[in-house]
């Protein structure tokens, strides 16, 4: 049994989640981590909500409000989101909690006690009317590369570039527009250029790391690795550790980054095993996978890496980072101020959570960047869901509940059709295993159903409804086999729709839940003839032919309606 920890990329909490960072840091690693529970390894999914750092505090300035008012609301409704998406997280957790606190402060103390920390007089943009400096979201203007007017003091979310904020060109502070001063003052920074080669060699060298993460750190290494500040004049956030740091915090990427293993560190803390974590996150073996955007990219395969080598202490390194590429609304980037998107509050007034689960995984940008569009997520619900997987799950139910009284029948001599059906059970759940492994969920979430049309057509070939009196063991026969593959597909489908897997479990009338089942008794024929099974309901319903004119509409109804957290109406 191995050891893993799946890591999801922490949320910021200054808005609420849309499609794009559901498919990106909370869906795919959740994917992955249900996998591999029903392998039987031994899992621990973490991520958190991300609430230092300059966009929450620019936004409690707005809102004159303490920044914890706002992170406390929208963590807690954020929190609620996720498991009604049936998010298997084994630890949610927040920034703002001691034992992150009290592990990254450590955690800094120590690499700066290695030699990896200094301190440096620096010059930084100082607003003199709001009487403070301008850190990254405090200040935007024009992006120095690409000339994209908006750009932020961190980084240009047009081109992607990492900046400073002395970069800008036409600076202005976000909170009062007006143009700040530059001003001294000091800070401390990780010596990042130390580690270069280690580094280097780390990420060009890196047995799992796709092509995306190895060339998005090219650039970074051809321009040769800078010093990186670590400390913010900032209010929040967690207090700098270093002799002579009063007053500074911790830039929130250097802490948010620790939080995966703090968050690790806070779950077995919380089970009663307090140094148990160490044997993940200090075992060789362990796997440690990271779910990220394209653009968080260098952070994760070059920062984190570099701080867990400073600090000496043996924690391992990334084994893998699952990076998607951008995904779009209707050809456009999602955008809270404009209300461009699906925000997920929206989405599960709209439909189940499985709907858009399988949706999104099935429009996952691995790749390239890919459009998430309402014509395709019609065709995927009422095709790929009800016409192909519910329609073949509902056909052999329905059959064996009104031929057999609810009792699976018997198999007796297999023919032709009846072995390549049979072998199709038994490859396919090995092919999607190495496809979610290989963190191709896309591909995953296409081979799954590769099954039930395969059944769909299998059944139409038998003709069991007129079988079952012409010739009754040849439609008793299609039908074990193909009840033993709606079992199959319950637990294929658990990692990617878990509530209607277990609905279906429940159908079966198997022993305990879905979510403890084995994934390798997804390719094993083992129902037993005579076990009764429930009434079949569907599993799923067709969208309306007129679901795409009146989505828009719908969409503005359903804002109008939700009882969101009111400092973020």
């Amino acid at each position: 049994m191995g050891k893993w920890v799946i890591c999801g990329a922490w949320p910021y909490v200054n808005a609420i989640p849309h499609l794009g960072t559901l498919i990106a840091c909370v869906l795919s690693p959740d994917v992955v981590a249900r996998y591999l529970r029903l392998k039987g390894e031994e899992v621990v999914f973490v991520s958190g909500s991300d609430e230092h750092g300059s966009p929450i505090e620019v936004e409690a300035r707005r809102k004159n409000i303490p920044p914890k008012q706002l992170t406390d609301e929208l963590h807690s409704y954020v929190v609620k989101l996720f498991k009604d998406f049936g998010v298997s997280y084994d630890n949610y957790t927040r920034t703002e909690n001691q034992d992150h606190i009290e592990f990254v402060r450590n955690f800094f103390l120590k690499i700066y006690n290695n030699g990896y920390v200094y301190e440096e007089e620096v010059t930084l943009p100082y607003c003199p009317k709001c009487k403070i400096f301008l850190p990254d979201r405090f200040i935007e203007g024009t992006c120095p590369y690409c000339g994209y007017p908006n750009a932020r003091g961190d980084q240009c979310e047009s081109c992607g570039r990492l900046l400073d904020p002395l970069d800008l060109i036409n600076p202005r502070c976000v909170l009062c527009g007006s143009e700040p001063e530059v001003r001294t003052t000091k800070h401390w920074f990780f010596d990042l250029p130390k580690l270069s080669d280690k580094l280097r060699d780390f990420v060009e060298n890196h047995p799992r790391f796709p092509d995306n993460v190895k060339n998005y750190c090219k650039a970074w290494f051809k321009e040769g690795l800078k010093p990186r500040a670590v400390t913010r004049d900032s209010s929040w956030g967690i207090p700098a550790p270093f002799p002579g740091s009063e007053g500074k915090t911790i830039y929130v990427w250097f802490e948010a980054l620790l939080g995966y293993l703090s968050a690790t560190l806070q779950y077995f803390k919380r089970k009663g095993e307090t140094e148990k974590w160490l044997s993940f996150w200090k075992n060789p073996e362990t796997k440690t996978v990271f779910f990220i955007g394209k653009d968080n990219i260098p952070f994760h395969a070059i920062i984190l890496p570099a701080m867990l080598l400073a600090s000496k202490e043996g924690y391992v390194l990334p084994w893998q980072i699952s990076s998607i590429e951008f995904l779009m609304f209707e050809g456009q980037a999602f955008s809270k101020s404009r209300g461009i998107g699906v925000w997920l509050d929206e989405a599960l007034k709209l439909l189940p959570p499985d709907y858009w689960r399988f949706a999104l995984i099935l429009m996952r940008p691995e790749v390239r960047d890919l459009n998430f569009t309402w014509k395709d997520f019609y065709k995927i619900v009422n095709s790929d869901l009800n016409d192909n997987l519910g329609n073949f799950i509902h056909r052999t139910l329905t059959f064996i509940y009104r031929y057999y009284k609810g009792k699976i029948p018997e198999p007796y001599d297999f023919d032709e059709e009846d072995e390549a059906f049979i072998g199709k059970i038994r490859e396919i759940p090995r092919k999607i295993g190495k496809l979610i492994e290989g963190m191709r969920l896309k591909l995953a979430g296409e081979a799954l159903l590769e099954l039930p049309r395969y059944g769909n057509h299998y059944l139409n070939i038998k003709e069991p409804w007129h079988k079952v009196k012409e010739d009754p063991k040849t439609a008793s026969t299609a039908l074990w086999i193909s009840i033993n593959a709606v079992k199959s597909l319950a637990i294929l489908m658990e990692p990617f729709m878990p509530f209607s897997a277990e609905k279906l479990w429940m159908m079966l009338k198997l022993e305990g839940s879905v979510h403890t089942a084995n994934w390798d008794e997804a390719s094993k024929l083992t129902l037993i003839p005579g076990h009764i099974i429930d009434k079949p309901t569907p599993l799923f319903r067709k969208l309306h032919s007129d679901f795409i004119e009146k989505i828009d509409e719908k969409l503005r109804d359903i804002r109008k309606s939700i009882d969101r957290p009111l400092l973020v109406r």
